[in-house]
């Protein structure tokens, strides 16, 4: 009883964590790039993951270092970059939508690349949560072409998530998740301090209210809602298994919209049955895992 409970808790928590994650973007936004906020999102990360990345090289043979690295950058780094652009120009609350596309982009990739097996039941979840896809970007407000192209930096964020998470499921299982991790943030550290420096973060007002208010926001983003989530998701997997785990879709985006209409967003009741439609359709999507073919002998 005791376990289910805690399973629960950390579910309800992780929601609450990585639904808030938008808002962060857009308070971070009010003083800094969102080439800096993104940045500090990886560099508090890889800071708080570091003390896992000693043990882990111990644990990742060598020759798979490399596809590590590569799986940082496609499945954080760049995501990072994708969706504190696109708030730039759309509510978070819409960015939080967007993403609980995820797991439809990790079947259409799965299916296309990898010889993931799928079957009609999984196709209809698609075509459900793409339809929803299309009314959501039909009735929002104030949805030009202009900020539909920034709205498609989200939808490609959660492309590469797709990606990603077959990268992982093909040719990672046996690596452990916590240990991926750690080693991805802790090669992140460079590259963001890299973009920190040339975008001229190390010369702002750090006196000023907002640009602390930003910062600690941009901080939370990396402590909480990157490397503490992940290890908590991880916890949950291990505990209640991945399907359990990947239920934590669902209550992203409503974290994301409640958090949203508290700032002042406006979402209108088609809106809401869009994001009621999408989910639907990533309920029917997650019904089970990918299953992967054997690869082929050379």
């Amino acid at each position: 009883m005791h376990k289910n409970w805690m399973s629960w808790f950390i579910f309800a928590l992780l929601a609450l964590i990585w639904g808030s994650s938008f808002i962060l973007m857009k308070e971070g936004l009010k003083a800094f790039t969102p080439y800096q906020v993104a940045s500090l999102r990886m560099l508090f990360a890889g800071f708080v993951l570091l003390p896992f990345a000693f043990n882990a090289l111990k644990r990742i043979p060598r020759e798979k270092l490399g596809l590590v690295i590569f799986s940082g950058l496609l499945g954080n780094f760049i995501p990072a970059y994708l969706f504190c652009i696109a708030e730039t120009q759309i509510d978070s609350s819409l960015a939080g939508i967007l993403n609980s596309l995820t797991p439809m982009f990790t079947i259409i990739v799965g299916v296309l690349f990898f010889k993931a097996q799928t079957n009609m039941v999984k196709i209809a979840g698609m075509l459900i949560g793409f339809v929803g896809l299309s009314f959501l970007l039909a009735v929002g407000k104030n949805m030009s072409f202009h900020n539909l192209s920034y709205a498609s930096l989200v939808l490609l964020a959660t492309l590469f998530y797709g990606i990603n998470v077959n990268i992982v499921g093909r040719f990672m299982q046996q690596l452990g998740s916590l240990n991926v991790a750690s080693i991805a943030f802790a090669f992140l550290i460079i590259p963001s301090g890299l973009v920190l420096y040339f975008t001229g973060y190390f010369n702002t007002d750090f006196s000023s209210p907002i640009v602390l208010k930003s910062l600690l926001a941009s901080s939370v983003l990396g402590v909480i809602g990157t490397s503490i989530a992940t290890i908590l998701f991880y916890y949950l997997v291990k505990q209640s298994g991945m399907l359990f785990g990947s239920m934590v879709t669902y209550g992203i985006p409503v974290v994301a919209v409640a958090w949203g209409i508290l700032d002042g967003e406006n979402l209108n009741l088609l809106q809401m049955a869009s994001l009621g439609l999408i989910l639907f359709g990533v309920w029917i999507v997650n019904r089970g895992h990918l299953n992967f073919t054997k690869k082929p002998s050379t």
